[in-house]
């Protein structure tokens, strides 16, 4: 099979959405499969000599300078060497560019398209339209989903809570609940201890670990609130948060105003071939407190390194997260929060059976492979629907 990928966001612009088109890649690859992205090319920082990857040139966004807008016409002009590839479907992976790129080059190839719907934009537009009051960015935000997700021939998704939310916006396209696995590197022996003395952690300094982009969305503010109660407790305990983002200036601010600078360390992205398995390895606890998540794939490369999660399970995380199967459920009050993190930092014997519970649990259900013959299942099957419409309506013409 041959399969077209689009997105607006991939490396080096690291997310949750790179490393999931990257796992499906790899793994579809692995499989026998030939697979091509279109991606934005940020200028730097990224394999311009990847064969498969196509860098479209792209423009900044001023309310979110990490990303970049593919221009369109500029992508279109690859329709005559798209053609000659022969696609057998084309996997949209975000709603900006990407998506009206991946319906019109659908249209042009006479191939069925596909999109996942990774983040959960009624609980995220908010954060990068303050001038549009939050009632209204949310219905803005469902309104424009529904739309999309009804103008592909199937969609894909992370979770089934996420799925819920969607059926009740009204989207009524196939679809497939297929969450992005963890790839055998995930599991890889890491050295934690040299990852604490890089950083200049103490080795025995309790250590809690959040990994992911310091976003607005991704309620952080809670892990420092959470992280003044425990200090209280344990006046040495740390919080790590590896990852930058729009976010950023206002949680250092935050620090300062709850006077825990000395027990916040930010330590920016890291690269996740050479450091960041070491990293999770490294924390005694990960904490997680994001309520907008379509999966929340850093809780399982945590687990997958043996490193127990306290995290409140809310749409995508609520698949993942299952108290004592390496993580302890958590809510927003941010003493239930910290005193589940005190338990496992005072009580060793406890913290070594959730990790040993994480590393099976992650090892056992959310490999990559399993997933991605899933994905070829629901591609055949979403081709076989396109071409029984295309059959049933013979009084329509495509035509270029």
């Amino acid at each position: 099979m041959k399969i077209l990928f689009i997105s607006d966001v991939y490396f080096p612009r690291v997310n949750g959405v790179s490393t999931s088109i990257k796992t499906f890649i790899n793994q579809l690859q692995l499989l026998g499969h030939h697979v091509d992205l279109i991606a934005p090319d940020y200028g730097e920082g990224h394999d311009l000599d990847a064969s498969n990857i196509k860098r479209i040139p792209a423009r900044g966004i001023y309310f979110d300078p990490e990303d970049r807008l593919m221009k369109y016409g500029a992508a279109l002009k690859l329709l005559p060497e798209l053609k000659k590839e022969k696609y057998d479907i084309i996997h949209i992976n975000t709603p900006f560019v990407a998506h009206y790129l991946g319906l019109k080059l659908a249209k042009l190839l006479h191939i069925p398209c596909v999109e996942t719907y990774h983040t959960f934009f009624e609980d995220y537009l908010h954060h990068y339209l303050p001038w549009i009051p939050q009632g209204m960015a949310r219905s803005l935000a469902r309104t424009i989903s529904k739309k999309q997700c009804n103008a592909v021939n199937a969609i894909v998704v992370p979770s089934q809570p996420m799925l819920d939310v969607l059926r009740v916006y009204g989207v009524s396209s196939s679809a497939n609940v297929i969450p992005t696995g963890l790839q055998e590197g995930s599991f890889a022996e890491s050295d934690g201890l040299a990852f604490k003395k890089k950083h200049n952690i103490e080795n025995k300094r309790p250590m809690l670990l959040y990994v992911g982009r310091v976003a607005f969305e991704k309620n952080i503010p809670i892990l420092f609130e959470m992280t003044k109660v425990l200090a209280e407790r344990h006046p040495n305990v740390l919080l790590v948060v590896a990852g930058e983002g729009p976010a950023e200036k206002s949680l250092h601010q935050l620090a300062v105003t709850l006077k825990i600078e000395d027990n916040v360390k930010f330590i920016g992205y890291l690269d996740r071939d050479t450091e960041l398995n070491a990293c999770y390895k490294s924390a005694d606890v990960f904490v997680f407190s994001s309520k907008s998540e379509t999966q929340g794939l850093v809780l399982l490369e945590a687990m997958a390194q043996g490193t127990p999660v306290v995290g409140i399970a809310e749409l995508g995380t609520a698949s993942i997260l299952h108290e004592g199967q390496g993580a302890l459920i958590a809510t927003e009050n941010t003493i239930e929060f910290s005193d589940k993190v005190a338990s496992l930092i005072e009580n060793h014997t406890k913290r070594d059976l959730l990790s040993q519970k994480a590393k099976d649990y992650a090892l056992c259900v959310w490999s990559a492979d399993v997933q991605a013959q899933r994905m070829v299942n629901f591609y055949e099957k979403t081709m076989e629907q396109y071409q029984f419409k295309k059959s049933s309506l013979p009084y329509v013409t495509l035509t270029d």
